[in-house]
């Protein structure tokens, strides 16, 4: 038997109202999304840490939330596994005309620009926004770069990075205002969304994804503070005991260091 038909009859019978499995039976669409998310994110930690073996494994789970929510789906009447196979086999047929077709596309660039216009053009046949179908369970920081984007299709951007650093700054002006001694917490949370999305905009301008951004930042931040706790180890204190002057000055000394190579 096919591998998928096998799959598919497995998840049949996890789903089987007589003889399937209680917890599989409980679930529904909305209680098995974040699931479908994990198991995205832990394909991508496979593929960062080159783990092939691991990757292998964690293709599977996310095929399985694939074949989860088709199975569902089925039940209900809506689709089966089969009309999703259709489906995006017509998508990628549609969206490569110079593999499928006629057109002539001769750099990966050229086909990121046609496979966005090729979006635009179905977005605008149907009636939908220009901001339409960016997904809402995206992180917020690739949300509001995939926004951005979005309204830079249709001119709504600004013409060079300058612009964009004039709004961060205009932006971190607002937040200080907002940091009086009355300060109302919703109205400094609104203001640093609006620092976030402008730092995002300046990331999209330069080139930059800002999940890898902050997350290349988030791995300096741990490697400078390892050492801060390394040192202070070495004295026979932790990091709790130390005076934020001592850790600074730790800090600074671990930056030189990390930097130097040493």
């Amino acid at each position: 038997m096919p591998s998928i038909d096998r799959l598919l009859e497995i998840m049949a019978r996890l789903r089987d109202p007589q003889r399937g499995c209680p917890w599989d039976l409980e679930q529904n669409f909305g209680t098995i999304a974040p699931y479908t998310i994990e198991e995205a994110y832990e394909v991508a930690d496979a593929i960062e840490r080159k783990d092939y073996p691991a990757l292998r494994d964690e293709l599977g789970d996310l095929l399985f939330q694939v074949v989860f929510h088709s199975q569902m789906a089925r039940e209900q009447g809506s689709f089966g596994f089969d009309d999703v196979v259709a489906a995006i086999c017509e998508k990628m047929e549609r969206r490569h005309p110079h593999v499928f077709g006629d057109a002539r596309i001769d750099s990966a660039a050229a086909q990121t620009v046609a496979w966005e216009e090729q979006k635009r053009l179905e977005r605008e046949r149907s009636g939908k926004s220009v901001l339409a179908d960016v997904p809402l369970a995206l992180p917020a920081l690739t949300r509001a770069n995939k926004l951005g984007k979005r309204a830079a299709q249709v001119g709504f951007e600004w013409p060079d990075v300058a612009g964009a650093l004039d709004k961060l700054d205009e932006e971190l002006g607002e937040l200080r205002k907002g940091l009086g001694v009355q300060a109302d917490q919703a109205h400094i949370t609104d203001e640093l969304g609006d620092v976030l999305f402008c730092v995002v905009n300046v990331c999209r301008y330069l080139g930059v994804d800002p999940e890898t951004a902050l997350k290349g930042a988030n791995a300096k931040f741990e490697r400078r503070f390892g050492y801060v706790e390394q040192r202070l180890n070495e004295q026979g204190r932790t990091a709790r005991e130390a005076t934020l002057e001592e850790m600074d000055r730790l800090w600074d000394e671990g930056k030189k260091r990390i930097a130097d190579g040493e």
